[in-house]
């Protein structure tokens, strides 16, 4: 028996080594922690149970039967962040640079199909060079099965990537499928075709960086929710993100303790709004003082800053905060905030998270780059998104609300549950001197009686008495008991029941 536990160990001990300690040493030269480091990393120690360490792949062309790692460039298993259990897989680019054979998807396929049934989230970490060409077709067609099981657990439980290295080919795929993908600065990056096939085909120079790096990808294109700055940081703002997100789409959000009373009165919100109706303020900082502890964890901060999306807890229980940005382009919505708002939407609905909304916002942006990029569609992915969201919505108009924007920013009118305003609220179809212009057309030259006009428009629409006397507002609040009244309301809608119309899928515009 001796015989045999030592011949055990001995194989755990090769199969924990990946491709050699000459390929460890070279990865952590890199800057970068090696497959089995990170999941350490990652989940509550001790908690890790591997699965399929001694798989090994099948393929005998090119000289590749020779060639043959324990675990086959990823390392699969489960284990619990903070108590609660999660599935994951991480790439292992000791292993032939962590390129994807079939036997390396088919053990992938295990720990989602494992995922899906046991209704736990899954957690993948990429870090390889795409498909194996050794292999071909199998290849290919392994990741055609991991792509479905992606599409299949969409909506049912959280699926997260983390970019640590090169991602490229047809393991971008994969986390493009996902609700959520976080990379690591300056050594991680995701593409389609790499900077050689670029040159190839389009002559254009290009580095990986530039190509397809975290800072691209957290600005430019949307890819990414969020970058860090090294591995360790990655790790541990997961964990963090973990403990906002719920297990399933029937598991109910997660309830952590809090010492933070729901009636917590926040007396500088009564003069967060300036005086001045063209001044900014940092829309953050009512996001932090309504949630508990101030704790508020960002979805894609980088991108489309005119908007703001991200978790934050009430009474210990999640919810999804979104609200415009009068600091950047006075918080209007464009195409990119409505994608991105539209997006964080749907995953909150997807997963029963309530949505509480902070509106400031006077329109949509003008413009032949805006209308020719498709605004209206984009505009309306996110009237259609909070219109099918059946979760609990809580509204408040803090300031400007202006025109069609009004309606999109979770109104009365697309079901919002409960509808606040600040005293400070200003609902109409545009501001009070674009209206003037146009109602009083023909006094423009005489600017006292313009003047007088656009008085008279903010003393008659700027404000949100109009929108209440009609019942679109459910009650005009004190900045400074916000947190009160959204606690208040999110308690009365916990037992909320609505379905929409049966239909096999909407047709959402995309």
């Amino acid at each position: 028996m001796k015989e045999i536990i030592d011949e055990l160990e001995q194989r755990r001990a090769n199969a924990r080594l990946g491709g050699g300690q000459k390929r460890i040493d070279a990865q952590h030269k890199r800057g970068k922690l090696t497959a089995r480091e990170r999941i350490e990393l990652l989940l509550d120690e001790g908690s890790f149970e591997e699965f399929d360490m001694y798989v090994e792949h099948r393929c005998t062309d090119f000289g590749m039967e020779d060639q043959k790692f324990p675990g086959d460039g990823v390392v699969t298993g489960w284990g619990t962040i903070n108590g609660r259990v999660v599935y994951l897989f991480a790439k292992d680019f000791t292993v032939f640079g962590g390129s994807l054979s079939r036997t390396h998807a088919e053990k992938i396929n295990k720990v989602q199909d494992m995922a899906l049934r046991n209704r736990a989230p899954i957690i993948g970490v990429f870090d390889a060079g795409g498909a194996r060409i050794q292999e071909g077709v199998d290849a290919l067609g392994g990741y055609g099965e991991v792509f479905w099981r992606n599409v299949q657990a969409s909506g049912v439980i959280p699926q997260i990537s983390i970019i640590m290295g090169p991602c490229a080919g047809g393991d971008v795929y994969s986390p493009a499928i996902t609700d959520f993908i976080f990379m690591v600065r300056d050594t991680s990056y995701m593409f389609v075709t790499g900077p050689d096939v670029v040159k190839t085909v389009t002559n254009e120079e290009v580095s990986a960086e530039e190509l397809g790096g975290a800072s691209i990808h957290t600005t430019k294109s949307s890819i990414a929710d969020g970058a860090y700055e090294n591995d360790v940081e990655t790790l541990l703002q997961i964990r963090r993100l973990m403990d906002f997100l719920p297990s399933s789409n029937i598991s109910g959000v997660p309830e952590l303790p809090t010492r933070d009373k729901p009636d917590r009165v926040e007396n500088s919100l009564d003069t967060l709004i300036p005086d001045n109706p063209n001044q900014p303020y940092d829309i953050k900082e009512l996001i932090q003082k309504v949630a508990d502890e101030r704790d508020f964890f960002e979805i894609q901060e980088n991108y489309a800053k005119n908007i703001v999306t991200g978790f934050g807890r009430m009474e210990g229980r999640t919810v999804g905060f979104l609200a415009n940005q009068p600091m950047v382009l006075a918080g209007v919505l464009d195409s990119d905030a409505s994608r991105k708002g539209a997006r964080f939407v749907r995953f909150c609905d997807c997963f029963s998270i309530p949505i509480i909304t902070f509106v400031d916002v006077p329109g949509f942006l003008p413009g032949t780059a805006q209308e020719y990029g498709g605004l209206i569609k984009h505009g309306a992915k996110l009237l259609y998104a909070y219109s099918e969201a059946t979760v609990p919505k809580v509204t408040v108009i803090t300031r400007k609300a202006y025109g069609g924007a009004y309606d999109v920013m979770a109104s009365k009118h697309i079901r919002a549950d409960i509808n606040y305003a600040w005293p400070s609220a200003e609902i109409a179809v545009m501001g009070p001197k674009g209206a003037a212009e146009i109602l009083y057309r023909s006094e423009l030259g005489d600017k006292k009686k313009i003047a007088n006009r656009v008085k008279d428009y903010e003393d008659r629409f700027a404000n949100p008495f109009i929108a209440a006397e009609r019942g679109y507002i459910d009650e005009v609040i004190l900045p400074r008991n916000t947190r009160m009244r959204v606690a208040r309301a999110l308690n009365m809608l916990r037992t909320k029941k609505t379905e929409n119309p049966w239909k096999k899928h909407g047709n959402m515009p995309l």
